[in-house]
């Protein structure tokens, strides 16, 4: 099943671009229908031809296109976006005979918003620059419901003229388009993020379990203290449904474990210490042995019931 896509709006009226977007998952379905939306003209390449065809049946009328490659799909793109699986999958739709750089025009730009390692943003942004062309590493937060209202969060690590070419394009599906820094800021700032929930939602899965042992209204107990300082998105958006034990939606278990083992082996690099998250990664673990690695992060309670 396609995800659902809900038309923003407005959308910030610029100039309409010629753009790539690879990768039609749970996330780059939603980005890439925010972009033929807001008037771009689209051109999408999925590793499953299918999956292309689908979104050019649904988006027709507004003129978008399928390629066969991803060099296909870039040729003549002033930008081209890209939401794939993993560091390999990054480097499979960029490098090679096939892959976008061969075909994207000089100063054409490359906006990633796979989460990636740091590494491979770096790595890439050396490759772009070899042939004329911009990277920018943007990784994004907000989920699936953030891309399909087009209210993502996007974190970006780049050039900055590069950035701010790219800025008002990437508005189609984002409330907030911020240079963090140089190639790779992006990646590392998305870890930062992914750090901050992992130990979030353990604390909320504690927290709840000991209320529902210690017999209390926990529906009410959420409203009552979500109005004081332990309120969190996490608790807004998830605690009534992890007391109704609920978990067939959202970022999957699967992804998360993906992301911490990205933070993991950073923190290796840089000395940082993470014992909070190495321990929660377990957790997570522990759930996919549950058979929940497409649940919900927030399965997390499983574990202690």
């Amino acid at each position: 099943m396609s995800p659902t896509v809900q038309p923003k709006p407005s959308y910030e009226p610029i100039a309409s671009h010629r753009v790539a977007f690879l990768g039609l998952g749970v996330m780059g379905y939603p980005m890439a229908a925010h972009l033929a939306l807001a008037g771009h003209r689209v051109t999408v390449y999925n590793r499953t031809p299918s999956k292309a065809q689908a979104f050019v049946q649904a988006f027709r009328h507004l003129g978008v296109a399928a390629a066969a490659t991803p060099r296909e799909a870039a040729a003549g793109a002033a930008l081209v976006f890209a939401c794939v699986g993993n560091d390999d999958d990054l480097r499979q739709v960029t490098l090679g005979e096939h892959g976008a750089f061969a075909g994207m025009a000089p100063e054409a730009i490359f906006v990633d918003h796979t989460t990636a390692s740091a590494e491979v943003a770096r790595e890439l942004d050396a490759q772009a620059r070899a042939r004329g062309l911009h990277f920018i590493d943007a990784p994004v937060s907000g989920g699936q419901a953030g891309a399909e209202n087009g209210v993502l969060t996007v974190m970006c690590g780049g050039d900055v003229q590069a950035f701010e070419r790219a800025r008002p394009v990437i508005a189609a599906y984002a409330r907030a388009v911020t240079r963090i820094g140089d190639s790779g800021a992006g990646q590392l700032a998305k870890m930062v993020n992914q750090i901050c929930i992992a130990g979030l939602v353990q604390g909320l899965a504690e927290a709840i379990a000991f209320g529902q042992r210690a017999g209390l209204d926990m529906p009410l107990v959420l409203d009552v203290i979500g109005k004081g300082a332990a309120q969190s998105w996490q608790m807004d958006n998830r605690g009534k449904t992890m007391v109704e034990d609920r978990f067939d939606f959202g970022f999957a278990v699967d992804w998360m474990r993906k992301d911490l083992a990205l933070v993991l082996q950073e923190a290796r690099r840089n000395g940082a210490r993470l014992p909070v998250t190495a321990l929660v990664d377990q957790f997570y673990g522990d759930i996919q042995q549950m058979g929940g690695g497409r649940w919900d992060t927030s399965s997390l309670i499983r574990r202690l019931r």
